[in-house]
């Protein structure tokens, strides 16, 4: 039995809570703009109104997807994929470039974690006052002090979890009902969903999350080489390490530049000391080197012991920043993105697809015509209701019934139109033939689309 828990205790490490220290320096400031700016953009966004509608709004129950001046139909999934496949490429291609700058600047974890990180040190104070604080035993001060803290943290946390809801449910309705206790069960539901976990996982697991829940941590090699911007320890500059007093010249004691002070250490949000190299734990969040060009102002010595580099820099090579993967990532990604908004910018907002009547292949009638039946689908993914009317050309002599058909389609509305197309068997000059089908709104002509069908005839011998 003790041999057996020996061992867990060697497999499974306790946790042990990261007291990442407040620092100060340009990548510091990078990320408090990055913060404001994402959080911001989130917060703010859902109260903005576009053409009489919410600005961005998600509108599930009536399958419209408002972004500004463009509203998408669930016909227009394409886009959706388009711009997942756009995400993926940009993330390979600013790892391959410089690393993991979207964990350290712009991931929703590292961003609200900053936020509660804040409020942490605004009422607990700093690192050592928050050590010292969870050390002491349990008093009113501490209690007052650990519920204050707790108290804005989930208030920040309903917030961010009511404005997640405004992008689905229109925010002022949202608001009123909230006030008056009259949400629906799955707006409350996805309100307190979504609070939770932004009070769990940036309130709590922190780390956790980028160590061991985010695959991105554990595949971000396959996507590095020699090339790949890294935060990296000058080891021939740093070391031997240790302290000294300013006045002295560390080359006379033997030493490197490295004080050993472990600011590095205690600034890092996921607890490692970058001096034991390249981690996948690594974020590269830049602290450690704010805080290191810091230290080597006090000392005056030069700064960037910590850096933002590369391996072949640090091993002596030649870097090479456009290399062949790189430049494919680029291209591909501008080329896919300048396609998908040169689509959207042309896009046109109406379908039509055409369904013939597959219970018979045609029909003779009475007076010697050939007759195929259609069903019209017509989707009008307009802002407005429009009044269309159909044209058939490809084939001389062709009749249509109803002839001259003028039908309303409301926004969003899909509308079935029967017609039938009539044609002289002299007149096919084989079994199957090409016709098409332009779809024209009246009040608006340039919203108009062509398709074409089949028209299926007798044998020709």
């Amino acid at each position: 039995m003790n041999t057996n828990t020996d061992q867990d205790d060697s497999l499974y490490a306790k946790h042990k809570k990261v007291y990442p220290r407040e620092v100060h320096g340009l990548f510091a400031s990078f990320r408090v703009m990055g913060v404001l700016g994402l959080l911001g953009l989130y917060y703010l966004v859902p109260w903005f109104t576009w053409d009489g509608h919410q600005a961005v709004l998600f509108d599930l129950p009536a399958r419209q997807f408002h972004i500004f001046s463009f509203t998408f139909w669930p016909q227009d999934f394409f886009y959706l994929a388009v711009l997942l496949i756009i995400a993926a490429l940009a993330l390979f291609f600013f790892t391959a470039l410089a690393g993991r700058l979207w964990c350290g600047y712009a991931c929703p974890q590292t961003v609200w974690t900053e936020v509660f990180l804040w409020i942490e040190r605004k009422i607990e104070g700093s690192r050592n006052q928050q050590i010292k604080l969870d050390k002491s035993p349990l008093t009113r001060f501490k209690f007052s002090r650990k519920a204050l803290k707790h108290f804005i943290w989930i208030s920040f946390s309903l917030w961010t979890g009511f404005t997640f809801v405004g992008y689905f449910t229109p925010v002022d309705e949202l608001a009123r009902s909230i006030w008056a206790l009259d949400t629906g069960p799955w707006e409350a539901f996805w309100v307190i969903f979504y609070s939770f976990a932004t009070y769990g996982n940036a309130g709590f697991m922190r780390e956790q999350v980028c160590i061991y829940m985010c695959p991105y941590a554990r595949f971000q090699s396959a996507m590095f080489d020699k090339n790949t911007l890294v935060i990296s320890y000058d080891e021939v500059r740093g070391d031997p390490r240790g302290s000294r007093k300013k006045s002295v010249d560390p080359k006379e004691q033997g030493l490197g530049d490295c004080v050993d002070c472990t600011l590095c250490v205690q600034v890092c949000p996921t607890g490692i000391d970058i001096r034991d190299g390249l981690q996948y734990q690594c974020i590269g969040c830049a602290a450690c080197i704010d805080v290191c060009n810091e230290v080597m102002d006090k000392m005056g010595y030069a700064k960037s012991l910590i850096k933002y580099t590369t391996q072949n820099a640090v091993d002596g090579i030649k870097v090479k920043i456009l290399r062949p993967r790189v430049i494919v990532y680029a291209a591909i990604l501008v080329t896919i993105t300048t396609a998908l908004f040169y689509h959207m910018l042309t896009r046109i907002p109406l379908e039509l697809d055409i369904i013939r009547d597959r219970n018979a292949l045609y029909r003779e009638t009475n007076t010697g015509l050939i007759e195929n039946s259609y069903r019209l689908k017509v989707i009008n993914m307009d802002k407005a209701t429009h009044e269309y009317q159909i044209h058939v050309r490809g084939i001389e002599g062709m009749q249509i019934d109803p002839p001259k058909q003028v039908f309303q389609v409301r926004s969003g509305e899909v509308k079935t139109v029967p017609i039938s197309l009539r044609i002289d068997p002299v007149n096919l000059q084989t079994t199957s033939s090409d016709v098409t089908f332009h779809l024209i709104a009246l009040d608006k002509p340039e919203l108009n689309v062509i398709e074409t069908g089949r028209f299926i005839g007798p044998l020709i011998r």
